[in-house]
């Protein structure tokens, strides 16, 4: 590719070891990298969280556990709310600085925290929502460009996934206290009201660190740049640094008229512009559509579909999940300067596919095979017995999965105390059918999906899925969108690029269970698994390689490149001796 013919083979190797010898050698940039990247335990925590405290605010208010569509708001609403945050991002950022967007996203994170934990009913649960998700529309776009701003070029890469990686992290945080509070009183109010905590912290932290160096550079106060420059490169580099910093402000300056204001327009009749925006916001926008958030936000939920019905229990299995995302993002601070975004990419699309396929078959045999109705086991409960069910008289035998079709009202399925595949009964759903009824008689209550023996293979293609999906399209879309802009239209860039993503997580997480619903589990998978190749086209024909780049020299190699068939064209010899200077 052509990002290996600019690099040597000694460079990429040393990058991961590079990244963490700073540690001993410059604390300064890993302390910095760190404090920003709360922002990204911060996004990854609230986003998590509400898959395991979502099974217990419907046990609390029964509105939201008989209505799809207010479960589908509490969690979509944060992510409403993140589209307006990274909407407004970019002009924070470009107005007022990278520290300071952050300090504002701590600020909605610790608010949004506090009106969650203290909610009287669904509606000041939303409102919360919306506020946490704009603290994560902001750091979800500010994090890695603060973080990328900042770091030398050779290990920029990994230091900006480390940021994935405390997004991830905060994920598996997030159902590691799912677990630990499923016992206390109040459950999803402790589970929500934690994030508090990490703003907190980020809050002190970012206030005892300076801004970015290229902001302050842009802004005209080159002597804050350079000081906070030399904590990061050697004498050397830092001259560099600053010559690079100089002609991309004289650049801005011969662009822009006196008067002249960034426009759509403006943004796409400029070339490295729009390159780098067809790469960046499609990357954003894949990200989304192979279905990555419907684990995260409703895992529980879908290790329930699949037949596990115990809350602890689909919470227990789903850490499993969360703990996969985790270690692909360490996997992904390790190759991530080695081997380079695209193909990175490449490989977590494939294995991507693979999962989802899978997956699809699973839950297709899952809700072919799902155990009888026996009307026997029915009609010795006939007080509770499903109304649907009832009317039914000499229908075709009924089976779990039309069990849990019913509407008026919602019904549940109480599987055999022998074995979960043997008949069971159908039975209206309410808190009194399952505690007293069902898990009376020590049976298992099934209101999301059905007993099944192929439950333990959708584990399996979760964890293919989120193992595949983390190191790649997990964390590359956010690494490429901090490095691809120009520096005088990044933070404008960087908003557009979150707020696609924003806007696609929405139309994903809002609509998902009422996929399921409509089309089946099965169908949804494999709907995801269609898309996911596509994306896999996409990545080939449209993606830059950055690995290794200078952020300055980014912006050189899309001026100088013609989109291909399925390559980016390759640099001219004299363009790869200067890159190699």
């Amino acid at each position: 590719m052509e990002g290996e013919a600019i690099h040597g083979g000694g460079a990429d190797t040393s990058a991961f070891k590079d990244c963490f010898s700073l540690a001993s050698n410059n604390p300064f940039v890993l302390r910095l990298a760190f404090s920003a990247g709360i922002g990204g335990l911060l996004f990854g925590y609230d986003t998590g969280v509400i898959s395991g405290a979502l099974l217990y605010i419907r046990d609390d208010f029964s509105s939201v556990d008989t209505k799809t569509v207010l479960q589908e708001s509490i969690v979509s609403m944060a992510v409403a709310g993140a589209i307006i945050g990274a909407a407004t991002g970019g002009w924070l950022n470009d107005k007022y600085g990278r520290r300071t967007a952050l300090l504002v996203a701590d600020f909605l994170f610790f608010v949004g925290a506090i009106l969650m934990a203290a909610a009287p009913n669904p509606a000041v649960l939303i409102l919360g929502r919306v506020f946490v998700g704009l603290g994560v529309g902001i750091a979800s776009m500010t994090s890695p460009l603060y973080i990328s701003e900042a770091s030398p070029a050779k290990i920029r890469g990994a230091l900006v996934s480390t940021n994935g990686f405390l997004i991830t992290g905060g994920q598996f945080l997030s159902y590691l206290i799912n677990l630990a509070f499923t016992k206390a009183p109040g459950t999803w109010r402790w589970m929500l009201g934690v994030a508090g905590l990490p703003a907190l912290l980020q809050f002190i932290l970012m206030l005892l660190l300076p801004e970015s160096p290229r902001w302050l550079y842009r802004k005209g106060r080159e002597d804050e740049a350079e000081a906070i420059l030399k904590k990061i490169y050697s004498p050397e580099q830092v001259l560099v640094e600053m010559e690079n910093l100089k002609e991309s402000i004289e650049k801005e300056a011969v662009e822009n008229s006196s008067s002249e204001k960034i426009s759509m327009v403006k943004l796409l009749r400029t070339t490295t512009v729009r390159r780098g925006l067809v790469a960046g916001v499609g990357l954003q926008v894949f990200q989304q559509f192979v279905g990555i958030n419907t684990v995260m936000y409703y895992s529980p939920t879908i290790v329930q579909l699949a037949g596990f019905a115990s809350n602890r229990t689909a919470l227990l299995l789903s850490l499993v999940t969360a703990g996969m995302n985790a270690f692909g993002s360490i996997i992904s601070i390790y190759f991530i300067d080695r081997t380079g975004r695209k193909k990175l990419l490449i490989i977590s699309l494939c294995g991507v596919v693979v999962s989802l396929g899978l997956l699809s078959a699973v839950f297709h045999e899952t809700a072919s095979h799902s155990p009888a109705v026996s009307a026997a086991e029915t009609s010795s409960l006939a007080p509770y017995t499903c109304p649907d069910y009832q009317s039914a008289g000499t229908e075709p035998l009924w089976n779990c999965m039309k069990c849990l079709k019913a509407e008026s009202p919602s019904c549940g399925f109480c599987g055999s105390a022998k074995d979960k595949m043997l008949p069971g009964a159908c039975l209206l759903s309410n808190n009194t059918v399952r505690d007293n009824v069902c898990h009376g008689e020590g049976k298992a209550w099934y209101t999301r999906g059905c007993p099944s023996s192929f439950g333990w293979l959708a584990l399996v293609g979760l964890s293919l899925y989120i193992l595949f999906f983390s190191p790649g399209m997990g964390t590359v879309p956010w690494i490429v969108n901090s490095e691809i802009y120009p520096l005088r239209f990044r933070g404008i860039c960087g908003g557009i690029a979150a707020t696609a993503n924003w806007i696609s997580n929405l139309i994903v997480a809002q609509f998902f269970l009422s996929l399921t619903e409509a089309i089946g589990t099965s169908w949804t998978f494999l709907l995801f698994g269609v898309i996911s190749v596509v994306a896999l086209l996409f990545v080939l024909v449209c993606m830059p390689e950055t690995k290794g780049l200078p952020i300055e020299e980014v912006e050189k190699m899309l001026e100088g490149r013609a989109l291909q068939l399925k390559f980016w064209a390759r640099r001219s010899d004299s363009t790869k001796h200067n890159l190699q200077i």
